[in-house]
């Protein structure tokens, strides 16, 4: 566990200036307006509706997603300070929860399928007037990394083992298609993604791998069983040291090194490189690093299989340089490419794209699982070090998730990459 209390309940705001009492009444008339054009109720205290048509009920509706906004005040001063942080901080701090019979994803869900269409395309272009840059030391320089993967993956190994699967795999899953998805088992369909991933990268008995990204060990334990040598790298200690074990208990400590070290101080070449969900870590500064450093490693005729979640392009360059409520609550240094920089970036490296799947409707299935889990093991969890307001921002960011890959906003995908011999080095 982080030796310090995480403590993520947000302090309610202190009585507005005349300024932010103006701001935060146009971003009621703003919020107003955006929430007129989704089919999810926005209830105030008295029990009215804040997105109310003329002619249509004054209150909410039975059967009809909505969220209460229990303290609106509140809410709209955290949107006029920060339109994308100030919703998430406000559920953390208990300004809005989603309405009695509605689960949080459902009432997410409609706003992410409308993303674009919320507000008018003159308010849309005044994005860059309110979006937060991002922090310097959240870009991805070496020295700042493992500081940004500890903020998370260091919050104790017990947190994480709480609400995963036995796999401990913390990536999306892939669900066998051709069954429902009520009789499959979230660990056996992690472990169809690992196993996707191993194929998509050619390993195989003799065979050298590289992991970046080590996560509890599960891709390695089952590379070490077909028979490769494996060389992971993580810059979570408390997740390397648990995958140790597990590679132990495994019989396999003879096949696998883990090393707590950059990925961009990794020597030597390998058959196969694997990737499951780094990329989104790196930092775009550092993307050229990144894939100079899978070019590297890779030897001629070996494979790079990346797993990554991606955005549109389009969307990608409209928010690439703002601050988000993910970036700074969740991941920091964290930003999604698309699979068009991807493309770019592997080409520039002397490597091309032969082969992408994609599965992000089996992400919202896991964020869902995910989630369900979390909050009922939270008793559990629960304790000095995760307080309520840690809970209520976990809860946020999985249906936040979810409800992103559930309208389409972003996908996930394997991306097979190879050397392109006119060009690797």
């Amino acid at each position: 566990m982080t030796a310090e209390p995480v403590r993520l309940g947000l302090p309610a705001h202190r009585a507005p200036t005349a300024t932010k009492s103006l701001r935060a009444g146009i971003a009621k008339q703003i919020l107003r307006l955006a929430t007129r054009q989704v089919p999810v109720d926005v209830v105030l205290p008295d029990g009215s509706l804040l997105n109310r048509r003329a002619g249509a009920p004054t209150a909410g509706r039975p059967g009809r997603p909505g969220i209460v906004l229990r303290r609106p005040e509140s809410v709209y001063s955290r949107l006029a300070a920060n339109p994308k942080i100030g919703l998430g901080e406000a559920y953390t701090a208990g300004d809005w929860h989603a309405a009695d019979g509605t689960d949080l994803a459902d009432a997410l869900t409609p706003y992410a399928e409308r993303l674009s269409g919320l507000l008018p395309g003159w308010m849309l272009r005044l994005r860059r007037l309110v979006d937060q840059p991002i922090p310097a030391d959240q870009r991805g320089a070496v020295e700042d990394s493992q500081e940004n993967i500890s903020a998370h993956y260091d919050l104790g190994n017990d947190m994480f083992a709480a609400f995963l699967d036995p796999s401990l795999s913390y990536s999306s899953a892939l669900f066998d298609r051709t069954r429902p998805l009520a009789e499959q088992d979230l660990e056996e369909a992690q472990l169809r993604k690992v196993g996707a991933a191993l194929d998509l990268a050619g390993v195989g008995a003799g065979d050298d791998l590289l992991e970046i990204g080590t996560g509890w060990g599960t891709l390695a334990i089952e590379a070490a069983r077909r028979g490769a040598r494996v060389t992971t790298v993580t810059l979570s200690v408390e997740q390397a040291a648990l995958a140790r074990e597990r590679i132990e208990e495994a019989g396999l400590s003879d096949r696998v090194e883990v090393l707590v070290q950059d990925y961009r101080h990794v020597v030597g070449t390998f058959d196969a490189v694997v990737s499951v969900e780094m990329i989104e870590a790196v930092g775009e500064r550092y993307w050229p690093d990144y894939f100079a450093a899978l070019s590297r490693l890779v030897r001629p005729g070996g494979a790079v299989a990346l797993q990554a979640i991606v955005m549109p392009h389009q969307r990608y360059l409209a928010t690439r340089h703002s601050y988000g409520w993910v970036q700074k609550h969740i991941f920091p240094g964290g930003l999604i490419p698309s699979e068009t920089v991807i493309s770019e970036q592997a080409a520039q490296a002397g490597l091309r794209v032969t082969r992408t799947d994609r599965f992000g409707a089996d992400y919202a299935e896991t964020l869902r699982r995910w989630r369900s889990a979390f909050l009922a093991s939270w008793p559990t969890i629960r304790s000095d070090t995760f307080d309520e307001g840690f809970r209520r921002t976990w809860e946020y960011y999985l249906a936040y998730c979810e409800a992103g890959f559930r309208a389409g906003v972003i996908d996930v995908a394997q991306i097979r990459l190879e050397p392109d011999e006119r060009h690797h080095p």
